[in-house]
C-alpha cells in the first residue's frame, strides 16, 4: 500500500472527527454536568446510595471511569494480537466503534430512576470508544512515513475537535433554547445530545472505515488456533520491546504524564460544578472554549517537536501541566477557572496528538504487527486513566476536597517530566543507531 495517500490519510482523520464528540458531550461536558444534576439522593445531596454504600456522586464517576479502563485494558491486548494474526483490524474497530456509538445512543434512557442503568451504559460507551482508539492509533505507521507522523496526528487531532464542536454547539442551542425546537421538558436536550452523538459517530465512521486497508494479516504464516496464536503474537511483541530501551522508557514516563493528563480531561467539569458551584452553561462553553483552543494547541506543539525535537516538546508540555494543577489548587472565581481552562486546551490535544507520533517513531523499522504495538500503547494509557481517576476519587474521599485530589496530580506530573527527561531527543536516537549500523 502506498503510503502518505492523501485520500486515505483524510479518511484517517475522519475518525477523529466521528469519534471525538463522545469525548467532548459524553465523557467533558454535557454529560458530566447533566450526572450531577441528576445523581442526586431524595434529599437533594450528592451523596447517593450505591448498593448499600454511601457515595458521592463525584466519586461514584471517577470510579466507574476507572472500572471501565480497566476491563478495556484487559480485552484490548488479546484483541489487537488476534487482529495482528487474522488480518482484521477494521474489523475490530468496527466492533468497538459500534458499541460506543449505540451505548450513547441508550443514555437518552438517562433519568433518576435509571442511574445504575445508565452508569453501566456510560461505562460500555468508554469500552467502545477507547477499544476503538487503538486500532485507529496503530494505522498511522502504516499509511504514512516517519517524517509526517507528527504533521499528520495533529491534523486528526484538530479535526477532531473542529466536528465535536460543531455537534456540541448544535447541542447547546438545544439546551440554551429548548423552546426554538419545541422542546418543554428540560432534561430532554441534554438527553437528545446522548442520542446525537451515537448517531454522529456511526456516520462519519463510515468514511474511514471505505478507504482504510482491513489489515494485512500473518495467518498464512503459521498453523493453529487463531486464539492461541493471538496469544502468541502478544508475547512476540513483548519480547522486542524489551530489546527497545527508548521505546520502554517512553511508555513509563507516557504512563506516568498521561495518569494526569486524562485525569483532568474526566474530572474537569466536575471540578467546575462542585468546588466553584459554576452554572451548566458556563462549564459548557468552557469546555467548548478548550475544544477550540485545542485545534491551534495540537499544530503548536507539532511545530515545536519539528524546532526542538518530540521529547523535548513533551517536557514542555508536561511542565505547563505542571503549573495548571499549581494554579488549580488557588483557584477560587469563575474568570480563574476560564483561564485555566484554555491552557488546557493548548497544552491537551498537543501533549496527546505528539504522544501518538512520538510512540510511532520510536517503533521498530519494518514493524507490520503495529496493532499489537499500539496495544501497549492504549493499555499503558487506559491503566494510567484507571489508576488516576481512582488516585484522584480517592484522595477526595478521604480528605472531603478535590483540591486535593489536584496536589496529588501535580506530584503526578513533575515525575513523568522527570522520566521524560531520561530519554535522549530523537535526533540523538537516530546518531546513536546510526553508529550501530
Amino acid at each position: 500500500m502506498q503510503k502518505n495517500n492523501p485520500r486515505i490519510i483524510n479518511a484517517w482523520c475522519m475518525y477523529d472527527w466521528a469519534n471525538s464528540v463522545h469525548a467532548l458531550v459524553i465523557v467533558s461536558s454535557i454529560f458530566p454536568v447533566y450526572f450531577s444534576a441528576t445523581a442526586l439522593s431524595i434529599s437533594g445531596t450528592p451523596d447517593i446510595d450505591f448498593f448499600g454504600f454511601q457515595v458521592k456522586s463525584s466519586v461514584l464517576f471517577s470510579y466507574t471511569v476507572s472500572i471501565s479502563f480497566l476491563l478495556t485494558a484487559a480485552l484490548i491486548p488479546l484483541c489487537t494480537a488476534i487482529a495482528d494474526y487474522t488480518g482484521r483490524k477494521k474489523s475490530f474497530m468496527k466492533l468497538f466503534c459500534y458499541t460506543g456509538a449505540i451505548s450513547c445512543m441508550l443514555l437518552f434512557l438517562f433519568t433518576k430512576d435509571t442511574l445504575i442503568f445508565s452508569l453501566l451504559i456510560f461505562g460500555l460507551s468508554l469500552v467502545g470508544w477507547s477499544g476503538s482508539i487503538v486500532f485507529y492509533d496503530s494505522y498511522l505507521p502504516e499509511i504514512a512515513t516517519e517524517e509526517n507522523y507528527d504533521k499528520f496526528s495533529a491534523r486528526g487531532f484538530s479535526m477532531g475537535y473542529f466536528g465535536s464542536v460543531l455537534l456540541l454547539l448544535f447541542n447547546l442551542s438545544m439546551i440554551l433554547f429548548p423552546s426554538f425546537y419545541g422542546i418543554q421538558d428540560k432534561g430532554i436536550p441534554a438527553r437528545i445530545s446522548f442520542f446525537t452523538v451515537g448517531v454522529w459517530w456511526i456516520a462519519f465512521a463510515q468514511i474511514p472505515f471505505r478507504y482504510l486497508p482491513e489489515g494485512s494479516g500473518i495467518k498464512k504464516e503459521r498453523g493453529g488456533n487463531w486464539f492461541f496464536n493471538g496469544f502468541r503474537e502478544l508475547q512476540k511483541v513483548y519480547q522486542e520491546l524489551q530489546t527497545q530501551p527508548y521505546l520502554s522508557k517512553f511508555l513509563v514516563s507516557f504512563f506516568i504524564y498521561t495518569m494526569g493528563l486524562r485525569t483532568v480531561m474526566y474530572v474537569a467539569t466536575i471540578f467546575g460544578a462542585t468546588e466553584l458551584k459554576l452554572p451548566s452553561q458556563s462549564l459548557i462553553i468552557t469546555v467548548l472554549l478548550i475544544q477550540i483552543v485545542g485545534i491551534v494547541g495540537s499544530f503548536v506543539f507539532a511545530w515545536l517537536s519539528g524546532l526542538i525535537g518530540n521529547i523535548y516538546a513533551l517536557m514542555i508540555g508536561v511542565a505547563i501541566w505542571i503549573g495548571i494543577c499549581a494554579g488549580a489548587y488557588y483557584t477560587t472565581q469563575a474568570m480563574e477557572f476560564y483561564i485555566l481552562a484554555c491552557t488546557v486546551g493548548m497544552v491537551m490535544g498537543g501533549l496527546q496528538s505528539l504522544s501518538r507520533a512520538t510512540y510511532s517513531k520510536l517503533l521498530p523499522a519494518n514493524t507490520t504487527d503495529t496493532a499489537s504495538y499500539f496495544s501497549f500503547y492504549d493499555v499503558t494509557e487506559k491503566l494510567a486513566i484507571v489508576i488516576g481517576t481512582f488516585i484522584y476519587g480517592a484522595v477526595e474521599q478521604w480528605t472531603g476536597s478535590m483540591r486535593n485530589s489536584i496536589l496529588a496530580l501535580l506530584v503526578i506530573f513533575v515525575l513523568g517530566l522527570i522520566l521524560l527527561s531520561r530519554i535522549p531527543s530523537r535526533r540523538v536516537y537516530n546518531f546513536e543507531m546510526e553508529g550501530k549500523n
